[in-house]
Parts: C-alpha cells; structure tokens; sequence
C-alpha cells in the first residue's frame, strides 16, 4: 500500500520532499557509508535547488560528498540546452554544493541514443558492483497528466523491458523525442521510491493511478511502479489531490506532518 501525503502549496511538500531527502541520506551514510539517490526532471529541479541545501546544512550526517546520484532519465541535448535534466541540477542544485560534493553520473548525449543507454547502464553496473540489478536508496520521480515517469510512456514497448536497466527512446511522444531511462526493473529493485505531484492538472491522473489502480495499471506507467521493497510514497499538493476521495474511502496511508500545519489526511 502507497502512502500518501497531502500538503497545503507545492512550498509546505517542497519542505517535506528535502527533509525525506536528508533523512534517507543520513541514515544510508550512517548504515552504508554512501547514499544513492535518481533524480527525475521537470518542477523537481527548481523545488530541490530552493528546498535542499538549507535542510542540508542543517544536517552534518547527511555529508553530500558520500552521495553518488544518477538521473532517472535524460533528454539527449547538449548540457547547456534548457530541456537537459543533468544540465539544469548542474545549475541550479549541484552548484550548491561545497566541494568535492557528490559523484554524479552522467549520460552522454553525443553518444547517441543506443550508446548513450549503453554507456550509462555500465556506469551503473560499475558504481555498483556486486549487484545483479543496482539497488538505489531512494530515487525521486514525476507523474505526467497522462501518467508518464521518467521516459517511460503509456502505451510504448518500453514498459515490457525485463532485462535492459536502461533503454533509449527515439519516438517519446514528448519533446524532445532521443531520451535515455531507466527501466521499471531498475526503478522497482529501489530500495525507496518517492513520486512527487503538484497541480490539478495531475489531479484526474493521480485519482486513476491510486484509486483505481487495478484497472489503470495495464496502460500507466505510474501505476506499475511497485517496489519489491514496497516502500512507495506520494508527496502530493492540495491541487494535485483534489480528486481524491474522502478520508475512510481511499484505503491510503498518509505519514507525514508539515512543519506549521498537518497535513490532510486521505
């Protein structure tokens, strides 16, 4: 079962989506000596750059330098293009950071789409060594209005991938088309899984993902992200939410209180 949190503004779950990013880091830190983190794009970027390293600097345990982060999927133009994922946290977030800061895998856009995915799953296979399929601790991810993560797309031959970590696209239906992701085994082997959703025009897909999860999953990729470790959760906004039903009907879990008000509870 998901747990669901719902916040008041996309700045109360912005909050709460740094503070489960340092929590999950110090504990991994502590246990493991690093912390493995996916980053997904889009209004993720602006809301970690602004939220992230205050909660950081309140936190020693959660030391940066100890993180090694990957994206969860890559739109292959140049770096310096305002649609490149790895671009945008290079400057807005990871400019934050004091140096040495973390390690950060890249996808090389002038590889190709082929060889682009082939390069970056052995960066994983490397950073990871020992382990079949790589098992982050966490790894954050968006929900488009027509239930897309990372570049994953209702309906494409990417969501029977069984044994590719990583796979390209050259159609994705969303500019631009040349995409590199991650595939749902690598997503599903995570040991977390945090999905994040602000808007209500998020509203009627994150209804068909949580509510009717049975009949939507066949066609959305949202709704087949089903850890093997089971820790799901959804930050939500009120407008993202607004579809939801009333508290007793849902049958969802919320665990999360905002710093000045509670959250609702669905």
């Amino acid at each position: 079962m998901a747990a669901v949190s719902v916040f008041p503004s996309p700045r109360e779950l912005g909050a709460a989506l740094a503070r489960s990013v340092v929590e999950a880091a110090a504990e991994a830190v502590a246990s493991g000596g690093r912390f493995t983190l996916g980053l997904s794009g889009g209004s993720l970027v602006p809301l970690l750059a602004r939220e992230l390293p205050p909660a950081l600097s309140a936190a020693p345990g959660a030391d940066p330098s100890r993180w090694l982060v990957a994206f969860c999927d890559e739109r292959l133009v140049p770096p310096e293009h305002p649609e490149s994922t790895g671009g945008a946290y290079r400057s807005q977030l990871l400019a934050q950071f004091a140096p040495p800061g973390p390690q950060v895998l890249w996808v090389n856009p002038g590889l190709g789409p082929a060889e682009a995915a082939r390069d970056y799953e052995e960066q994983l296979r490397r950073a990871f060594p020992g382990e079949a399929t790589p098992q982050f601790d966490l790894l954050l991810l968006g929900v488009g209005p027509d239930g897309h993560t990372c570049s994953l797309f209702p309906g494409h031959a990417l969501l029977q991938e069984q044994h590719s970590l990583v796979s390209f696209l050259l159609d994705s239906p969303k500019a631009p088309p040349q995409r590199v992701t991650m595939t749902l085994p690598l997503l599903n082997a995570a040991k977390a899984l945090l999905l994040v959703a602000t808007g209500a025009a998020k509203a009627p897909v994150i209804k068909r993902v949580l509510e009717q999860r049975s009949e939507a999953s066949p066609s959305l990729p949202a709704a087949r992200l089903r850890p093997r470790s089971g820790r799901l959760r959804w930050l939500l906004d009120r407008e993202a939410a607004g579809e939801l039903q009333s508290p007793g009907n849902s049958g969802h879990e919320d665990t999360e209180e905002s710093t000045e008000k509670r959250e609702q509870r669905l």
